[in-house]
């Protein structure tokens, strides 16, 4: 890859995880086959969750209800803008109900609403294993990795990638999106580790509590918050599209990137491009 050059890595992949065909891609598809799966089998005819108004989750949710004949409600934090752009024109599209929650609580909003209830970023210990699944196809693919590169905003992808390959070779980028994003990883580990069998995880058989501590975050790419594009992610934006045609978003891929080129991971890399590019037409 050029881009590989441009950073100065010596090898680098794309995982398109952006290219997963259901209501303009990311990671929240492999995440959805989990949760949506738990809510079919409840009986649910419908299905209810949270996000910020620009909301890749929101999106995606809404998209797998449409496919899969459920209602779906969205409790969105804030008030209705003005005008509808990005990812909420799409949720509209997708026949996705709003609810905004003004300064009131995302989740006792939620829990008011007629539906089966998805977690935040659709992220729990069940929906975690969607990326156990990539991290496999990831060793299928390209079996001696040494270092994958995500955004880290709910934590479930993290999580996952981090069950199957291990801390040393998964680098999760902070977007800002959780007050203490090493607890929230290390307690859904701590939920997958109960639910394994064996009691040892399947990279390596490394005991929970060293998993935790060696867990591989990069915080300096946060900047303002969340809501904030700061300038290494906007270069890391123009770097991508220049050298390779590829786009990425402010919020998660801008900073995995700006927090790969400040990183410069040795050896066969791979940057898991988890989607959100709605989030540029807004």
């Amino acid at each position: 890859m050029r881009l590989a050059g441009a950073i100065g890595l010596e090898q680098l992949w794309v995982k398109r995880d952006d290219l997963t065909g259901l209501g303009g891609g990311g990671n929240k598809v492999r995440k959805l086959q989990y949760t949506c799966a738990q809510a079919v089998k409840a009986g649910a005819t419908g299905v209810v969750t949270t996000g910020a108004p620009q909301s890749n989750h929101a999106r995606l949710t809404a998209a797998a209800a449409a496919r899969l004949g459920l209602s779906c409600t969205l409790v969105l934090a804030g008030t209705a803008p003005e005008a509808m752009r990005g990812n909420l024109l799409l949720d509209e599209l997708a026949g996705a109900r709003i609810v905004w929650a003004g300064t009131d609580p995302l989740a006792e909003v939620a829990a008011a609403q007629d539906g089966y209830v998805i977690p935040f970023g659709g992220t729990n210990a069940v929906s975690a294993q969607g990326y156990v699944d990539c991290a496999k196809e990831l060793l299928t693919q390209l079996p001696d990795l040494d270092t994958v590169v995500v955004a880290l905003g709910s934590g479930g992808t993290m999580a996952g990638l981090v069950a199957q390959l291990g801390p040393e070779r998964v680098l999760g980028v902070d977007v800002g999106a959780l007050p203490d994003p090493r607890a929230t990883v290390a307690g859904l580990l701590n939920e997958m580790w109960a639910a394994a069998e064996g009691g040892m995880w399947a990279a390596g058989g490394t005991e929970l509590g060293a998993v935790s501590e060696s867990l591989r975050i990069d915080s300096t790419q946060v900047g303002a918050g969340y809501a904030t594009v700061t300038e290494p992610v906007r270069a890391a934006m123009t770097l991508v599209a220049r050298t390779e045609g590829i786009f990425l978003d402010p919020t998660y891929t801008g900073r995995a990137m700006a927090g790969l080129r400040a990183a410069k991971p040795r050896g066969k890399v791979v940057f898991l491009h988890t989607g959100g590019l709605p989030r540029l037409l807004v």
